[in-house]
């Protein structure tokens, strides 16, 4: 599949087959999301895969809330991404330039996860709407860390939709903003 094949597959989905994933698919996810780039190479994420049947529904009852996430209760997989300590370089580089890399660097390894994914023809959905502390206890994520993302894996039960952006000379310019 050609590059641009493959961002124009992947979506948010929110409706899933009732089928497993398989392990293999699981670990080249992970293994796409570890991949990512970082700075100073912190790799400040851990990856907590949640397919047990009682903890996935402990993390969608922590997903659901206000209409939203409800999808969660139909998942097979949950990821829990968590944000771990950068290193010493990258945290100094963030205090100089106040900038919190360490969420940037997220953002990568999080998108390498689900452009694996969908290349591997199952469906994604990153949620930042859910009960942190709860999801916090289910899976015993230590004080100090931040549960920043949950994803949502599985093989999508629904087609994929055209993409609506906004348009290239709108979120793009050349040589001044």
């Amino acid at each position: 599949m050609e590059f641009s094949e493959l961002v124009q597959k992947r979506q948010s989905d929110r409706k899933y087959a009732p089928k497993p994933v398989a392990r293999e698919h699981i670990l080249k996810c992970l293994e796409a999301a570890r991949m990512a780039p970082s700075a100073c190479n912190s790799q400040p994420w851990k990856f907590v895969v949640v397919d047990d049947r009682v903890k996935l529904i402990q993390i969608s009852d922590a997903a659901i809330g206000l209409g939203m996430n409800k999808f969660t209760v139909q998942v097979p997989v949950l990821v829990a991404v968590v944000q771990e300590n950068m290193n010493l370089e990258a945290k100094a580089g963030a205090v100089v330039k106040n900038k919190d890399y360490s969420m940037m660097d997220l953002g990568m390894a999080v998108e390498n996860f689900c452009l694996q994914a969908a290349e591997l023809g199952l469906g994604t959905c990153i949620m930042g709407w859910f009960d942190e502390k709860k999801v916090k206890e289910v899976l015993g994520v230590p004080r100090g860390r931040r549960v920043q993302l949950l994803i949502a894996l599985g093989h999508p039960d629904a087609p994929t939709r055209s993409k609506v952006r906004k348009p290239l000379e709108e979120m793009s310019s050349w040589n001044e903003y």
